[in-house]
């Protein structure tokens, strides 16, 4: 059993999360790290979730640290085998080529799949690459026989339904997270999805990183808990000045990462009109900018609220909802 306090101030007593045992969940989601990046914090690992339905691992980005927070709850991580990734960012998959050989290094024999937006395909080969000389020396050393390349497979999907099985339905709409790029026409080359899992007894959407959309609105209609990014363009520029890369960018790469983050993110505000007009049920924040100075996210919960009247939670790492 992990021993945690799960308790949210100022909304509800979570459960903490439980591992063995004879509780049985039709689906729980574990928040496995929390953060945005790109920056490292030593308290919140980067974007990654867990969500479990009947018995099976269902992964949803994977951030770096995705791999030590699962080892934390005790799921061994040859159980991994369906992951989806949001987009291409790094802070959404430099766990991703960590978690898979884990799972290899573990004995696993049956496919890793991984789907998401368009190069999701090259991303894993580009893993496979990376791990294969790992790979070949335990085989060498006689622990494997399987090699690495038979394992891991990556999934170019486009939107509308993209995978289905006994225990959920998962949906895709392309967000507006690089509707900046080229001047404003968005990008052909890089996507950035939002999913809806449908499982029996809820529905839970994640926005990945995004900016405002009618298409996520959409897809979070009725939605028992809309996960979503949660981001401060203030504190993120105040952080680059404090550890100096505000003052190594030129001025043109400064009025760059400012247009993403005003762009292709979301307020707080939007996150409350977002919720409100799909009459989700809960919001979970998450994928939380680091605040300068502090590690409070109740005045972020409080402009949310004053929007949606439903329920508002703040993520930390191994949380379950």
């Amino acid at each position: 059993m992990l021993h945690k306090d799960a308790r949210q101030e100022g909304t509800r007593i979570l459960r903490p999360y439980h591992t063995g045992g004879n509780m049985q969940k039709p689906s729980s989601l574990l928040t496995l790290g929390t953060a945005a990046g790109p920056s490292l914090r030593p308290d919140r690992a980067q974007s990654s979730n867990l969500l479990t339905v009947n018995g099976t691992h269902y992964v949803v980005d994977a951030g770096d640290g995705a791999a030590r927070r699962l080892a934390q709850t005790g799921i061994d991580v040859r159980e991994i085998g369906i992951i989806s990734i949001t987009h291409h960012h790094d802070d959404h998959t430099a766990g991703l080529g960590t978690l898979m050989s884990l799972a290899w290094d573990r004995q696993r024999t049956k496919p890793i799949n991984v789907y998401g937006p368009p190069r999701t395909e090259e991303l894993v080969k580009a893993a496979v690459q990376y791990f294969n000389i790992s790979a070949e020396i335990r085989i060498a050393d006689g622990g494997r026989t399987v090699p690495i390349a038979q394992v891991f497979f990556g999934h170019d999907v486009g939107t509308g339904l993209i995978y289905q099985d006994a225990n959920i339905k998962v949906r895709a709409v392309e967000n507006s997270h690089f509707d900046f790029h080229n001047g404003g026409r968005g990008s052909d080359k890089h996507k950035s999805y939002s999913y809806r899992f449908e499982t029996a007894d809820r529905v839970i959407v994640f926005t990945g990183d995004t900016g405002p959309s009618d298409a996520v609105t959409e897809l979070a209609k009725d939605a028992d808990l809309l996960v979503t990014e949660t981001c401060s363009c203030e504190d993120r520029k105040q952080f680059m000045i404090k550890d100096g890369r505000w003052q190594a960018m030129s001025p043109a790469e400064q009025e760059g990462i400012m247009r993403q983050a005003t762009q292709g993110h979301m307020t707080l505000d939007v996150i409350g009109k977002l919720a409100a007009r799909a009459n989700v049920k809960t919001v979970v924040l998450s994928h939380l900018t680091q605040r300068f100075g502090t590690d409070d996210y109740t005045p972020w919960a409080e402009e949310v609220k004053k929007h949606f009247s439903g329920q508002v939670l703040i993520a930390k790492d191994l949380m379950e909802f």
